[in-house]
This record gives C-alpha cells, sequence and structure tokens, in this order.
C-alpha cells in the first residue's frame, strides 16, 4: 500500500477529503460504492460479486490503491472511489486489469512510468462539480508523488448493443484516436469506425459519450484502437491513454495546479 503522506486529505473548497483506503472496513466501503454503481445501477456481474454483502470486487483488489472520496461532514461514507495500479503492482499480480481486453504492448515497452485507473465511479448525489473535482485533484497529487508519465484503463458505454452506440465510438475513433506508439488495440476486436466521418453529427454523437470519457478528452486524453464488449459486465469498453507530456495545459491545470 503506498504511504498515504503522499496525498494530502481535506480539499479546501470542496466539502470532501480523498486519501488512500487504509484498512480492509475502507476497501470495502469502496467495493459497496462500486456494487451500487457497477451492479445494481448498471446491471454488471463477475465470478467474484458477492451479492449477499453487496460488494463489488475482484482478484485485482488486494494490487490496487484505492482512492477513497468522502464528504467532510461525514468522513466514513465513501461516495466517490479509483483504483490504482502501477507497474510494480502489476508485476505482482501477473498484467494490469485490462491486459484481458487490450494488448498493452505499446505502452509496456515505452519504458515510461505507468498507472493504470479503473473503477471509478461516484454516488449519485454527488456526481459532477467539487465532488469529481476534489477526487481528481487527489488523483493528481498521487500522479505527481510516483512520478507517472502515463495513464490508462479502460472506460464504458452502458449497455453491449453496438449499433446503438455507432455515432459516439465513430466519434472517438475519428477524433481521439491514439498516436501510433500509444496505440492500444482491443483483443477481442470491436471495429470502432462504424460509421463516416462526414456523416457524423459531432455534437449530437458527443452528448452520447459518458461524462468520465469527456473529461479525459478535454484534457488531451486519446482512445486505443477498437472497443471491447463486456456482456458479463454489460458494458461496451474503449481503452484510454493519457501522456502527461501531451495533456492540455489549460484544461489539466484544473486539477494539478501546473505540475503535470
Amino acid at each position: 500500500m503506498t504511504d498515504p503522506a503522499t496525498l494530502t486529505d481535506a480539499r479546501p473548497g470542496t466539502g470532501f477529503a480523498v486519501r488512500l483506503a487504509q484498512s480492509r472496513a475502507e476497501i470495502e466501503a469502496a467495493q459497496r460504492l462500486r456494487y451500487a454503481v457497477f451492479v445494481e445501477e448498471l446491471g454488471g456481474d463477475g465470478p467474484m460479486v458477492d451479492h449477499a454483502a453487496r460488494l463489488e470486487r475482484d482478484r485485482f483488489d488486494p494490487f490496487f490503491d484505492h482512492l477513497i472520496l468522502t464528504p467532510e461532514d461525514a468522513p466514513g461514507e465513501v461516495v466517490g472511489v479509483y483504483r490504482l495500479l502501477r507497474s510494480d503492482a502489476a508485476a505482482r499480480a501477473g498484467q494490469f486489469y485490462s491486459e484481458d481486453e487490450y494488448d498493452l504492448d505499446p505502452l509496456k515497452r515505452s519504458g515510461r512510468r505507468l498507472l493504470e485507473l479503473g473503477r471509478s465511479c461516484l454516488h449519485p448525489d454527488h456526481r459532477g462539480g467539487a465532488a469529481l473535482y476534489a477526487l481528481w485533484q487527489g488523483l493528481a497529487d498521487y500522479v505527481f508523488a510516483h512520478r507517472i508519465e502515463i495513464l490508462f484503463g479502460v472506460a464504458s458505454f452502458h449497455g453491449t448493443d453496438v449499433a446503438r452506440l455507432a455515432a459516439p465510438l465513430s466519434l472517438l475513433h475519428h477524433r481521439h484516436l491514439a498516436p501510433e506508439p500509444l496505440r492500444v488495440r482491443a483483443r477481442q476486436f470491436q471495429p470502432m469506425d462504424l460509421l463516416p466521418e462526414a456523416t457524423l453529427d459531432r455534437r449530437a454523437a458527443m452528448l452520447q459519450v459518458p461524462a468520465l470519457i469527456k473529461s479525459y478528452l478535454r484534457m488531451g486524453g486519446f482512445v486505443g484502437e477498437g472497443a471491447f464488449v463486456d456482456h458479463a459486465f454489460n458494458t461496451t469498453d474503449v481503452c484510454l491513454v493519457m501522456d502527461t507530456a501531451r495533456l492540455d495545459g489549460s484544461a489539466s491545470a484544473r486539477y494539478t495546479k501546473g505540475r503535470l
């Protein structure tokens, strides 16, 4: 587990605090929020999901750092979560979580410091605004403390009907495809270039893109080649890649205080 001193706790002006989970109880609180969002709200499932205890978990949880968001006036209540996996922890786990879905060789060959992001979610009462801002500030502190150079991870559209997602997937492919040196590729390859770029209503297509993906794109993130349809989790996944050397300065400075 990462030294909690690498993160400040309270986020002034937000009403929230961010820290790394330091106990089994805190990790289970994170898994309980994940269950509420990914299982109850979005219809996901998996071999290690504990429906009796209402915990969404998997074999990778012991290897991840768990970044948790709590209200300052209710410090025992977890309302936001990020899972964070550095290369050394991935080696102990035997792989990165997203390697089941994407060929990550371009990133692993880069020789740069990698961080995998996953299971990001917020309680419905705290989505957007100050909560997301505080959570991303905590993530920025972690990235700075560990000198991370490339962030990546799968992000999801709800549902597995690719035809319904043709417009937003095509928009991501045509306008936000990662440069070749960072272009990871889906293993069970679902093409994303389903519609010609000239036929897209870009504004309408972007409205279908989940808010988290849009936030990464605004900061200068890219998507890998191809989507992965996860029937067990009831999602269609894309792999997001962010190179800290390429981040949009004005967009990222809001969260990073200009340190990345």
